[in-house]
């Protein structure tokens, strides 16, 4: 791929329905600090185009767990980080895009919630199951096309009804009836700091150094070492491809802010009796959910102030954003399942069986996401986006340690990165346990929880995100230096300073089992030379098992492959430009950090 599909994938992967939900739905409930998300990410796709792709690539491999068990042999580490990654892909990925995309369809149509995810998910696995990665990179680059046009109309739209200049002013003002007749709670009111990225370290919603530094552990664990993201610039033609894919993601990343939270915030004022109620009881008439509504924000904006052909067009946006983001997720679950997780409990799968697996695979996490999404309802005071960062918080941090050291640091080791997963994910299952088990009570109640998970969850989750990075790199660092240190030889290509070697390295990674399992294949492949029957070329078709009278490849061949698939040089001129496109990223990053800080 060149770095245009790349990039437009990069970005419509990220911006899914959740995105558009949970967005417009926290500036509606407290302001613009949620756009730091965005301003943040465009920093981290310039790390993960300038640090980590070019070891990817050098290291040849295709998933992240498939890295770490290169870099450090054994299959702990890489079986746990391919569980972890689909645990997280249940959890803030497939059941929020299913359960936004989903509550726009019922609000537009009128259709019940499960009868519309029905329907979601039959159209997204058609084209999943049949096209690949490649149609869904292609079919990303055309949906995002579609997605900023109809968020670009609505953005015009919200702000003819609520000007700029006015919504500082009407924001405030934006208070439910509810909320007027017994003000004496204090709930249901805008924030005083609605408008402002830094906000007060100790009692706001979005601390200031935890939307500088727990959002940067959790955006590196996303962008730099998450498969659904990486996967994309593992598919350019070349490593400058790779980074300017990067760059214009992170160009797209400017848009969020004044396409979907604005707006969200002129919903709060269009429509505060729905998108502000304040009391449980009036909450759950609204919207069915007793801790808030204000993800009806974005729906709302759609359906009351565009036009009918409008609101067709704003549909098809909103079904763009969840089947892209979707598909992205399907396509890269699937690739972990079957390269790192099934070929341990079948040693000797063929190429169909793992295509067939990896399919039925995404069916059970679909159904298990379907099952999650009453727990999204409830959590996080039923602000989407917040519920997606706290998890997050309380279960990526480990990894963005464990990754950062494997890239940078030689002398972590398996023993090393095992025991700072291990550790890390006690500390954050703990806390999200008891997340879900002791919500935080209403605004207005009584805090009848125990003094000390009080005390526990009062430590805002992105703080908590930043004390256990740090304690996963502590573990990490001193159980890799009280035990046996890898030799150079198998470090070659893995690390950062050693991805420009040429010399052949020593593949930790390869053992006699894996040896035996390769001719296994071979021997599994020969035999399905044999003629097969009309139905299962019909299936090999539509699910891409077919192709078993391609032409195998020579060693040499091989070889060759291998060495285009890991070359990370760059021409004079191709450096130049890639790098001032960066720096150009940066300072416009830093403008509207300065801007709306």
């Amino acid at each position: 791929m060149i770095w245009l599909p790349i990039g437009a994938s990069l970005f419509s992967s990220n911006i899914g329905s959740g995105h558009f939900i949970g967005l417009a739905g926290t500036g509606a409930a407290s302001g613009l600090a949620v756009g730091s998300f965005e301003f943040n990410a465009m920093f981290i796709l310039l790390l993960l185009g300038w640090v980590f792709i070019p070891i990817y690539m050098s290291a040849g491999v295709y998933t992240m767990p498939e890295y770490l068990r290169k870099r450090f042999g054994g299959q702990r580490v890489r079986v746990y980080l391919a569980c972890l990654a689909l645990v997280l892909s249940v959890l803030t990925k497939i059941s929020v895009d299913i359960y936004s995309g989903a509550l726009f369809i019922e609000l537009a149509l009128g259709w019940n919630l499960y009868v519309a995810i029905v329907a979601l998910l039959a159209i997204t696995a058609i084209y999943t199951v049949a096209g690949g990665l490649a149609a869904v990179i292609y079919t990303d680059t055309l949906q995002t096309v579609i997605m900023l046009i109809g968020a670009f109309v609505l953005m015009v739209l919200s702000f003819q009804e609520v000007p700029y200049n006015e919504l500082h002013v009407k924001y405030f003002q934006a208070v439910s009836n509810q909320t007027l007749k017994d003000p004496t709670t204090g709930c249901g009111y805008p924030r005083e700091d609605a408008f402002n990225i830094f906000r007060d370290p100790k009692t706001s919603d979005l601390p200031w150094p935890g939307m500088v530094f727990g959002i940067s552990i959790s955006s590196i664990w996303y962008w730099c070492t998450d498969q659904v993201i990486v996967q994309r610039t593992l598919a350019a033609k070349s490593l400058a491809h790779a980074k300017g894919g990067c760059i214009f993601a992170a160009l797209l990343k400017i848009l969020p802010m004044f396409i979907i939270v604005f707006p969200g915030m002129v919903s709060r004022v269009l429509f505060p009796d729905e998108v502000a109620c304040a009391s449980p009881e009036a909450c759950q008439a609204v919207c069915g959910s007793s801790t808030g509504c204000s993800n009806l924000a974005f729906p709302n904006l759609v359906l009351n102030i565009m036009p009918i052909g409008l609101r067709g067009l704003m549909l098809a946006v909103m079904l763009a954003a969840l089947m892209s983001s979707l598909t992205s997720i399907f396509n890269s679950s699937s690739t972990i399942f079957t390269i790192d997780i099934y070929p341990r409990i079948r040693k000797h799968a063929t190429e169909t069986e793992l295509m067939v697996v990896g399919r039925i695979f995404v069916l059970i996490m679909v159904g298990i996401s379907i099952l999650w999404i009453p727990i999204i309802q409830a959590a996080q005071g039923g602000r989407l986006f917040d519920y997606i960062q706290s998890i997050t918080s309380y279960l990526s941090p480990p990894i963005c340690a464990v990754f950062i050291l494997a890239v940078t640091y030689h002398r972590t080791n398996e023993n090393g990165a095992f025991a700072g997963l291990m550790v890390g994910l006690l500390a954050g299952a703990i806390r999200m346990i008891l997340d879900f088990v002791y919500p935080a009570p209403y605004c207005g109640d009584n805090d009848t929880r125990p003094i000390a998970v009080q005390k526990l969850l009062s430590v805002h989750y992105l703080y908590f995100g930043i004390m256990l990075f740090g304690l996963t790199l502590i573990v990490t660092v001193i159980v890799s230096l009280v035990t046996a240190p890898l030799g150079n030889k198998y470090l070659i290509r893995l690390t950062w300073f050693t991805r420009h070697l040429k010399r052949s390295r020593d593949d930790l990674s390869m053992s006699y089992v894996d040896e035996e399992t390769e001719e296994n294949k071979t021997k599994d492949h020969e035999h399905e030379q044999h003629t097969v029957s009309r139905g299962r070329k019909v299936l090999d078709w539509f699910c891409g098992t077919g192709g078993q009278n391609a032409p195998e490849m020579s060693k040499q061949e091989r070889y060759e492959q291998l060495l285009t698939m890991t070359d990370i040089k760059e021409t004079k001129r191709e450096k130049v430009i890639l790098n001032l496109g960066a720096i150009c990223v940066m300072c416009i990053s830093v403008f509207f950090y300065a801007y709306f800080g």
